[in-house]
């Protein structure tokens, strides 16, 4: 049975509240020309629904990488922990950026976890936000 479209009203919605970035690395839409992905937070393979609570905007890359995990292993303390939920935590509580704002530096198990889960800080996504920096569209600034 196919699952219904996210409707393109709600799907408006969840790109302004999410301010037009990614949940999880903040990859803003005008720095890509891939379009950012509404996801859902709990996956609907484990039961997530597409109610709007659980719906958030993503990156492609952020939402493959994620696929149907809510849960990673915190690698400083080996403990599984549940993902980030941009919907219901604060960025800032979780990560940081690095001086030079190529990496994303986990403050919390939660935040470690996601970085390793989602790989938020891989060779590409580095280079691409050296590129943004320069460019004088990263880190989003508000």
């Amino acid at each position: 049975m196919r699952r219904p479209r996210i409707s393109s009203k709600l799907r408006a919605k969840i790109m302004e509240e999410a301010r037009y970035r990614c949940g999880y690395c903040l990859m803003q839409q005008i720095a890509t020309n891939w379009i950012l992905e509404v996801e859902h937070i709990i996956p609907t393979a484990l039961g997530g629904t597409d109610d709007e609570e659980n719906l958030w905007l993503s990156c492609p890359a952020c939402n493959r990488y994620k696929g149907a995990k809510v849960k990673a292993r915190d690698p400083e303390t080996g403990r599984k922990v549940r993902l980030f939920n941009p919907r219901r935590q604060k960025w800032e509580r979780h990560f940081r950026f690095s001086y030079d704002g190529t990496k994303i530096i986990g403050l919390t198990a939660c935040g470690r976890s996601t970085i390793e889960a989602l790989r938020l800080n891989n060779e590409l996504a580095k280079q691409a936000r050296a590129i943004w920096r320069n460019a004088g569209i990263h880190p989003p600034k508000d």
